[in-house]
């Protein structure tokens, strides 16, 4: 099949045959194209700040300090990074549902069967997780207001789901539109705090000691000042492995930035408007995360940032907003962080959703093909709810203690899947820039060889920080056991099925070449001949060349002549 596409400048282009190795979206798109630009750069924003930086930016401050800033540079380049090499494989066929279609297209689809549902599974267990967050944060929420919700927790999480689930299940453009408001929330509260940070500064703003919201001592009296970001300083002033762990902290933010690569079938002109997205996150790191983070340490000196007895840190937004006397901030960030995370789970759902979407309409089982199709409204209904159902349980393994100790394993696990799934979709892009699907006036990744090598050891080393921490350890060892157990099986799997499919394609051919042979009136059965070609003795062409006859005399000279002039 020969693939048209328009080059960035609208031109008409025709590119060789691509090479298939499992479904082929491009001839058909069943779901419809209702994201518009602004949707996909909100999704795009909304996928780039989770609520890592509102509440888990302090513990990366107290980590390595100001050098912090640098740390989310890097990992934030190396995102970039893998963003642009999904941008250019969305960009050659954007009528895919996934981006995970182009491991299974250039791994092979032994890889690709294990790629996307390790990350259909690994996004379960991450709804999981932010089901349980919605609740906590819900009840948090409430909480600063002296209300207490907290015996209705497992009821506030089913909520939350069903009324998610309910706006996966309307037309994509729903979706859109709530991943819109979800991330103009968050931008909004972002925005406020590095105003409120650079009016202080302007004004040389002196605060007093306060008893900050989620922290166990008292915060002293300070003054804002750009000083305050190198008091002390040191590249690792707590050590080299502590610095080193703050990648690891980091990466995980990142994570599910490239939900963007999900969006893109249901996107209207996505050789437009992905690039577009794509190109815009670089910037959006650069003031969300780093201007956010030097206008926190800026009012907070680094060394204020200390370890509750729990293990917890304060929010530092939370701790700008009452320094500068807004007693009543916790709530405020505590209803960002609440929409943050819904909006996470709602994103999640859609994913998940689109994922199994893909598998079940491969499936040959009747019944979970099911799965694999669209409703009226054109969304893959039956896999969403599929999905939400199995997501759903955590309410139940949140009441059994054996299962919650379980269960956070697992969850821990999801995060190292993910990393796993990011070099996973390197290499396909490595194999698709070799190959003759290459499309040299597409949507390109600059200097491929040395960035796209970048990446991947970057990946690799975050990998094997895993096995640094004691707490990430046994996640590592899982993670990599998985790999190596569950990504034989299907690589070998698919070896069999493909070994199968080409001894029933030699039966085909044999019956077909006997009827041919019988309308052309040759003498015989053929019974000798057609075995031959049965069993992938012979082939078609080979047959053709010789005198047939109705005994297997001949036929067994015939396959002994063949296998001397293959010799």
């Amino acid at each position: 099949m020969t693939i048209s596409h328009t080059s960035p400048n609208g031109a008409a282009n025709s590119n060789e045959p691509a090479r298939k190795a499992g479904p082929d979206q491009s001839s058909h798109n069943s779901m419809n194209r209702g994201l518009t630009s602004r949707h996909v750069q909100f999704i795009a924003i909304g996928g780039t700040i989770g609520t890592g930086l509102f509440l888990g930016s302090g513990q990366s401050i107290a980590l390595t300090g100001p050098s912090i800033v640098l740390v989310y540079i890097f990992v934030g380049l190396m995102m970039f990074i893998m963003m642009r090499a999904i941008g250019e494989l969305m960009y050659r066929d954007p009528d895919q549902h996934t981006f995970i279609n182009f491991v299974g297209r250039y791994l092979g689809k032994g890889w690709g069967n294990f790629a996307i549902w390790t990350y259909w599974i690994a996004l379960l267990f991450v709804g999981m997780t932010e089901l349980t967050a919605v609740g906590d944060y819900f009840v948090t929420f409430f909480d600063t207001f002296g209300i207490d919700m907290s015996a209705w927790k497992s009821l506030i999480e089913v909520g939350f789901l069903v009324l998610l689930v309910l706006v996966n299940l309307s037309a994509v453009k729903v979706f859109g539109e709530a991943e819109f408001w979800f991330a103009m929330i968050k931008i909004t509260l972002i925005c406020a705090m590095i105003a409120t940070a650079v009016v202080m500064l302007v004004i040389g703003y002196h605060y007093s000691a306060v008893h900050v919201t989620g922290q166990d001592a008292i915060s002293p009296a300070g003054a804002v000042s750009i000083k305050n970001l190198f008091v002390n300083f040191s590249l690792m002033p707590n050590g080299w492995m502590k610095f080193l762990m703050s990648f690891q902290m980091v990466f995980f933010a990142y994570t599910l930035i490239e939900f963007v690569g999900v969006t893109v079938s249901e996107t209207k002109n996505p050789r437009k408007v992905m690039p577009k997205a794509i190109n815009s996150i670089i910037m959006r790191v650069l003031i969300f995360y780093v201007g956010a983070l030097l206008a926190i340490m800026c009012i907070v000196p680094w060394t204020q940032f200390k370890q509750n007895a729990d293990g917890t840190f304060a929010s530092p937004f939370i701790m700008v907003f009452e320094y500068a006397g807004l007693n009543w901030a916790a709530g405020l960030v505590f209803f960002v962080v609440l929409t943050a995370s819904a909006s996470s789970l709602n994103s999640l759902l859609y994913s998940a959703g689109r994922h199994l979407f893909q598998k079940a309409s491969e499936s040959e089982n009747p019944r979970f093909h099911k799965l694999g199709e669209v409703s009226g409204n054109k969304v893959p209904g039956r896999a969403i709810i599929a999905s939400a159902c199995l997501i759903l349980v955590v309410p139940i393994v949140n009441f059994i203690p054996q299962l919650k100790s379980s269960f956070v394993l697992f969850s821990s696990c999801a995060n190292a899947f993910l990393i796993i799934i990011y070099i996973m979709t390197m290499l396909a892009h490595r194999k698709y820039r070799k190959s003759p699907d290459f499309m040299p006036d597409g949507f390109l990744l600059p200097a491929w060889k040395v960035t796209n090598t970048l990446a991947i050891v970057f990946y690799v080393f975050i990998f094997a920080t895993l096995f640094i921490s004691a707490d990430t350890r046994l996640p590592g060892f899982i993670s990599a056991a998985w790999l190596i157990v569950f990504g034989t099986i299907c690589v070998l799997k698919e070896k069999r099925s493909l070994t199968e499919s080409e001894q029933a394609q030699q039966r085909l051919q044999a019956a077909e070449f006997t009827k041919q042979m019988k309308r052309d009136d040759v003498p015989g059965p053929l019974p000798a001949h057609a075995d031959l070609l049965a069993n992938g003795t012979v082939e078609p062409d080979e047959l053709g060349s010789i005198a047939l006859g109705d005994s297997p005399e001949p036929a067994a000279e015939f396959a002994k002549s063949v296998a001397e002039e293959r010799e």
